[in-house]
Parts: structure tokens; sequence; C-alpha cells
């Protein structure tokens, strides 16, 4: 049954593919974004720019990204300098973005690309997915982005402009056979790189998830959305997550330090100079260690409740190094240092 209604949906699209590349550019042309990475085809900066932007807009809105990409081509001009430099310093500049496994990541593509490649991105999806970090959306945005090719990268954007056209849920389109078959039918223009940059625009601040702007949209007379009563709940709403945890945190006697650890294993913090943390369920209740304060603290889809407990000490576990609250060179996350702020209260 899913396979024929599938086949169906896919002839439905067939008949409305022919003029949506030629209305969504001509839109894209007076209303895209003046955005930092958006180069000529010609640019030296191409790639770079691309490649950077790509790892940062992964799990993260534009308007975050910008300050962060100025930011980092100010440092790193271009993929050469950027494959140079060392991790830390990396990390240093994507403080605050958060996923700093997309740093570490972005970092080795640009050894590889500079040391093996000639400062190329290959050609083939199979290849540049065994690059650090990228996967089937990045893989195929930077093949279109970067040299012109006729592929799309589906992402949230794309597949609520295609199934609002076609009036589905995204769970009954097989975005990548609807993709396949009409692909002439898409991209009849030599502009494939805008094409697919247009349909992610359009997504973002037309037909955006809530309150999609239909009466200025260029496409509702092909949009079965637009034209039927009966609309279908295009958004979905993110599953949040809330977990407790209790932080652990040796202070030095009679010095403004923190002992800190590369070892620590919870996912969501990436291994970084983390005190002690334990999910509340297990949470040790040795006497020995004070109760500071509790807060509240949001990554991504993640509601974290955070009790901070403390004690002084010079003694401190093997795999832990004693840190300055004030003096720090080492890259911090974020969420660290809102720990650090706490402590820094009790001396």
């Amino acid at each position: 049954m899913y396979e024929i209604t599938a086949f169906i949906t896919i002839i439905l699209f067939m008949h409305i593919s022919s003029n949506l590349s030629k209305k969504i550019l001509a839109w894209y042309d007076n209303n895209k974004r003046s955005l930092p990475w958006r180069v000529g085809k010609n640019s030296s900066k191409r790639l770079y720019y691309r490649l950077l932007s790509e790892f940062m807009l992964q799990q993260t809105q534009v308007k975050t990204v910008i300050p962060y990409f100025k930011k980092f081509i100010t440092v790193f001009p271009n993929l050469k300098s950027l494959s140079k430099s060392s991790e830390i310093k990396i990390l240093k500049l994507w403080e605050g973005l958060g996923y700093y496994r997309r740093a570490k990541n972005l970092l080795i593509t640009s050894k590889i690309l500079v040391k093996k490649n000639n400062l190329k991105l290959p050609k083939k999806i199979h290849d540049i997915k065994k690059l650090p970090g990228i996967g089937d959306y990045t893989a195929n945005a930077l093949l279109a982005l970067v040299h012109d090719m006729p592929t799309i990268a589906i992402d949230g954007n794309v597949k609520r402009v295609f199934s609002r056209i076609l009036n589905k849920n995204e769970n009954k389109i097989n975005f990548e056979k609807l993709v396949l078959i009409n692909k002439k039918r898409l991209f009849i223009t030599k502009r494939n790189s805008d094409f697919v940059e247009a349909m992610m625009e359009f997504g973002a601040l037309i037909c955006k998830p809530r309150e999609p702007e239909c009466f200025k949209c260029d496409i509702k007379n092909i949009c079965k959305y637009f034209k039927t009563k009966k609309k279908f709940n295009s958004y979905n709403k993110l599953k949040i997550i809330e977990k407790s945890y209790d932080v652990f945190c040796y202070l030095k006697k009679n010095k403004k330090e923190i002992a800190l650890t590369k070892k620590n294993t919870l996912g969501f913090l990436d291994k970084f100079n983390l005190p002690i943390i334990k999910e509340t369920s297990i949470r040790n209740k040795n006497k020995d260690w004070s109760f500071l304060c509790n807060y509240k603290n949001s990554i991504s889809n993640k509601r974290l409740n955070i009790n901070l407990y403390y004690k002084f000490s010079n003694k401190i576990p093997s795999s832990f190094n004693w840190y300055s609250l004030n003096k720090n060179k080492e890259f911090i996350p974020t969420f660290t240092k809102k720990i650090f702020k706490q402590v820094s209260n009790l001396y």
C-alpha cells in the first residue's frame, strides 16, 4: 500500500515540478538574504566558505552562525591556513557554538583536502562522505554548492516545501526517489547550485514550519497545501528530552582552581575538560560533598536540570588537572564556564 501511495505521489509531482525551479529561482533572485558565505561560482573562496558554513550550520541556525563565520574567516582566511592550525585554537574560536565535534572534524577534513586532494573537493558523493563529519545531507549540499551538480540537499526546509506542494505528511514521501525521478524537470536551468540554495531559502523564509506566508508565496498556484482546506499538520514539534545531572567539583584550597578532566564520557559535552558529572539516579551521596545550587541548562532539544556539588581538596583523581578559574588558556565549553561562575563565588 505504501509503495502504491508513493508511486501516485511521484506521478502527481511530475505535473508540478517542471515549473517549480523557474518560480523558485525568480523568487530567490529578488529575495535572497545577503550571507557572508555566498560567493560567486568562480571565487577562489567558494570551497572554503561553503565547507566552513555547512559544518557550522549543522544543527545551528543561520543567525547564530553568521558572527562565528565572520570571526573564523578573519583568523583563518583560507582552507590552507585552517589546515595548519591546532585543535585548541579551532575550539577556542568555536566556543559557544556548541557541538564541538564539528570543529574537530572540520580541522581533519581541511588537512585531508590540502594534503591529499590538492585543495579540491571530490566530485563523487561516496568520496565526499569519506571526509570526517560529512553525511548524506552535507555531501549533497557540497556537490551542489561547490561543483554546481544537479543534486538536492534534502534538509527540513526542502522536505517541508515538497510536502506542502503535495499536501502530504513527510513520512509518506520518499524524497530521494521523488527527486531522482523528477531530476530532469527540477534541474532545467544551468543554475543547479542556486536552485538548491533557493529551495532551502524558500523553506526558511516563506514556507516556514509555523505560520507560512502563503499569500506572499510565488508557487501557491501549484501548491495543494494552499489550495485545499484539508491541510496536513506540517509542524512536527521537536521532542524535548529532560534529564537531571549532578555535577561534582573539586576546588583547590586557598586557590581559585577547579579540577577538570578530558575523560568524561557524557555524550552531550563531548569529552572536553569537564567536572565529574553523574546522572541523578546514580548520585554519590557522600557527605563530603556540599550542595551549592541548582540551575537549568538547554542544549538543542535537551533540557538539563543541574545540581551542583563541591568540596575543597588538594588531592584529585589521577585523570584530573587543576585549572585556574580566572586565567584559563585551554578551550573550555560554555557549559563548564557556567560552573566556573557558580564556584567562583565560594572563594
